[in-house]
C-alpha cells in the first residue's frame, strides 16, 4: 500500500541520513521503541551525546499502535519539560520501530504486535508536538555509529549488526543510509538468521562465548557474500561483552568492531535522522 501523503519531502531531495545535510539544529529528540522498553533522550547533534539522562518506559502489552503512541507521547512530554530541551516549539523528533518502515508506514511485524502492519505512523503520531520522522531501529543505530561512533571516517560501505531479541542490520554507504536491509531475517544454515545469531538465541542455548563468536563469524562471512562491506559494527546490548566473543570473529574480508554508542545508538540516530529530514524539507520551502 502506498501512502504518498506520508512521504517526507526530504526523501525527494536526498537519501535518508545524507551527510550532505548541514546547518542542523543544536539538539533534537530521539525515541527508540523496543520489544521490552521504550527509551528517549535529548541529543546534542554536534557530539552525538545525550543531554541529561535517557528516559525509559516499559513497552505496553499488547504493544498496539495506539498503546505505543500513548507512551511516545509520555516520553516526549517528559523530555520537553526539561530545562535542556530543544528551544523550538516544534523540535525534530525521531521515532524508531523494530520493523520495515517505508515513507513512515510500518510494513513488517517480526518483533512487534502484528497490528502494526500497514500502520501509517505519520498519521498515528502527527498530533504530537514535534516534527516527527520514523525509521527502522537498526537503521537509526547504524546512522548514529557512522556519524558519531565506531564508523566515523570509514569510507565505503559499513554494516551495523544489532544483536538482541532479534538481529537487525543497517547499511550506510559513504555516509548515506540505505534503509530496511533486514538481513537478520535471511536464511542462514537452514533457519532465519536471528534464530541462531541473536543474543536471545545465545541465551536460550546457553552457548559459550567462544561458540557464539564462531556462529557470528560464519554469519558475517555469509552476509558478506550477499552484501560486501568494508566494516561490520556489532551493536546491541551484547556489544558490552564484545571482548568475550569478537576475538573469535576472524578471517573476514571486512573489519569487525564493537559499537561505541551501545544502547543509546537508536536514540541518537533517530534524533539525527529527524533533524536532517526537517532541515531538508525546509530547503524545499
Amino acid at each position: 500500500m502506498t501512502h504518498p501523503e506520508a512521504r517526507s519531502l526530504a526523501t525527494r531531495v536526498i537519501a535518508p541520513g545524507s551527510a550532505a545535510v548541514d546547518a542542523l539544529p543544536e539538539k533534537a529528540i530521539g525515541i527508540d521503541v523496543g520489544g521490552t522498553g521504550m527509551k528517549g533522550g535529548i541529543v546534542d547533534l554536534t557530539t552525538g551525546e545525550l543531554v541529561g539522562e535517557r528516559f525509559r518506559v516499559d513497552t505496553p502489552k499488547p504493544a498496539t499502535p495506539q498503546a505505543v503512541a500513548g507512551v511516545v507521547e509520555q516520553i516526549l512530554a517528559e523530555l520537553r519539560s526539561r530545562d535542556e530541551a530543544p528551544v523550538e516549539d516544534v523540535p525534530p523528533v525521531g521515532v524508531t520501530f523494530p520493523a520495515i518502515v517505508i515513507d513512515n508506514v510500518v510494513l513488517s511485524a517480526a518483533n512487534i504486535d502484528p497490528s502494526w502492519i500497514e500502520c501509517d505512523a505519520h498519521a498515528l503520531l502527527k498530533h504530537l508536538p514535534g516534527r516527527i520522522s520514523t525509521l527502522n531501529d537498526a537503521d537509526a543505530a547504524g546512522l548514529a555509529e557512522v556519524r558519531y561512533g565506531a564508523g566515523v571516517g570509514q569510507p565505503g560501505t559499513v554494516m551495523m549488526v544489532t544483536l538482541g531479541t532479534g538481529v537487525g542490520t543497517a547499511i550506510v554507504h559513504d555516509g548515506v543510509l540505505v534503509p530496511n536491509s533486514e538481513l537478520g531475517h535471511a536464511e542462514f544454515e537452514g533457519v532465519a538468521a536471528e534464530k541462531k545469531v541473536s543474543a536471545a538465541a545465545r541465551e536460550r542455548a546457553d552457548m559459550p562465548w567462544d561458540e557464539y563468536g564462531e556462529v557470528l563469524r560464519r554469519y558475517l562471512a555469509y552476509i558478506w557474500r550477499i552484501q560486501p562491506v568494508h566494516q561490520f559494527i556489532i551493536g546491541g546490548g551484547v556489544s558490552r561483552r564484545s571482548d568475550d566473543f569478537l576475538p573469535y570473529v576472524t578471517g573476514l574480508r571486512a573489519d569487525v568492531v564493537p559499537a561505541k554508542l551501545v544502547n543509546n545508538a537508536g536514540i541518537v540516530g533517530a534524533a539525527l535522522y529527524a533533524a536532517e529530514q526537517a532541515r531538508a524539507a525546509d530547503a524545499l520551502r
